[in-house]
Order: structure tokens, then sequence, then C-alpha cells
């Protein structure tokens, strides 16, 4: 990706926000605005955002198992079944 063709200063984004929507949502590509020649703002379409952070909290979630694992703070097999089960009766 060449990042230099979606660079976009502010005064595009004022006067021209539909179409720049309109190739971030097509493009599934951000659009960088900048304001006085330095990188202010990312416009990225709705569907990118949502997978950038549901990909983001997969990672939280991920460092946080490994930092109890490294700690030492683990579950029998039996008593993380046990944790499910109950979690699931709860939920239905």
């Amino acid at each position: 990706m060449d990042i230099s063709e979606a660079i976009e200063p502010v005064t595009v984004l004022k006067r021209s926000a539909a179409e720049l929507i309109r190739r971030a949502r097509e493009s599934r590509r951000p659009v960088i605005i900048t304001q006085n020649g330095r990188a202010t703002a990312v416009l990225v379409d709705v569907e990118t955002y949502q997978r950038q952070r549901k990909a983001l909290h997969m990672l939280e979630v991920l460092a946080r198992g490994e930092l109890d694992y490294r700690e030492g703070r683990l579950l029998e097999d039996s008593d993380a079944d046990e944790r499910f089960r109950a979690l699931l009766e709860n939920a239905g």
C-alpha cells in the first residue's frame, strides 16, 4: 500500500468529505488527514474499524492469558470445566 496516495489535508476533508468516505469504504484503506502538514486523524470505513477493534481485543485477551500463565494463575482442567459449565448455565 502506497501510503502517500492516502494522505489528504483537512481542507480536502472539509470540501470533499463524502468523496473521502466513499474512497475509504470502497478501498478498505485508511485515509490519513493532515493539518499544518502533520498527520492528525485517520478515516477508515466502519467494517475495517470493527475488524481492527476485534483483533485488538483478541490480542489483549491473549496477552492477559500469557501473563496469567507466567505468573502461575492456572486452573486444573476439572476446575476450568466447572466454571465453564456454570457460565453456560447462567447465560441460558
